[in-house]
């Protein structure tokens, strides 16, 4: 079953926290902070897939905020959002420069909020699966590393000669780098010589 998208969305109005969820509450799992230490702290106990951030709060605004998540790895990558009533160029170029993706200005809008929401979060599911096939690909890679080059193996028996120095039977040092299985058959050469008694 695929999972909801996780959003994590910082504010510290109640009323905005509400609107918010109504207008994505039926789309996405909702988390909620009220502060920049508590939005810190959800952001890397829960990895969410977006971010919408607040830029007037208490004690750390929002630009700060996300200037703290982008310095961390374990959440740089997490996309923000900025929600907010200041849309002079300066402000927006603060939250950009923060490591913002994007805005939403106050009072929402919900279509655009939506819009921009699906958006960040449909590009941040993108490049995780992208990730994910790399990584795959990389261990795939690595595993046929493994098995390339010159294997030593012994003219009379057919041990393969591993790293360590080890003589190892054929299907012994294959199952242990791949994920081959083997069966067990009898090819004509061997068969012919068989049936002849040799």
């Amino acid at each position: 079953m695929n999972r909801l998208p996780v959003i994590l969305v910082v504010d510290d109005t109640p009323s905005n926290l509400e609107l918010v969820n109504e207008i994505l509450g039926h789309e996405y799992e909702l988390l909620v902070a009220v502060d920049g230490r508590e939005a810190l702290d959800l952001a890397v106990a829960e990895q969410p897939d977006l971010i919408l951030l607040d830029v007037m709060m208490p004690v750390l605004d929002g630009f700060e905020v996300c200037r703290l998540l982008k310095a961390e790895a374990g959440t740089a990558e997490i996309p923000v959002i900025f929600l907010t009533a200041l849309t002079d160029t300066e402000a927006l170029l603060r939250g950009f420069q923060a490591g913002g993706v994007d805005y939403v200005g106050k009072p929402f809008r919900p279509e655009e909020l939506q819009v921009r929401v699906a958006t960040h979060v449909g590009l941040k599911v993108a490049r995780d699966r992208e990730l994910a096939l790399r990584r795959e690909l990389e261990e795939a890679l690595r595993q046929v590393k493994q098995l390339s080059g010159l294997l030593p193996i012994c003219a009379w028996c057919k041990k393969i000669r591993d790293e360590e120095g080890e003589w190892n039977q054929l299907e012994a040092y294959l199952s242990s780098r791949s994920e081959a299985g083997f069966t067990h058959g009898v090819c004509p050469d061997c068969a012919r010589a068989m049936r002849s008694g040799r």
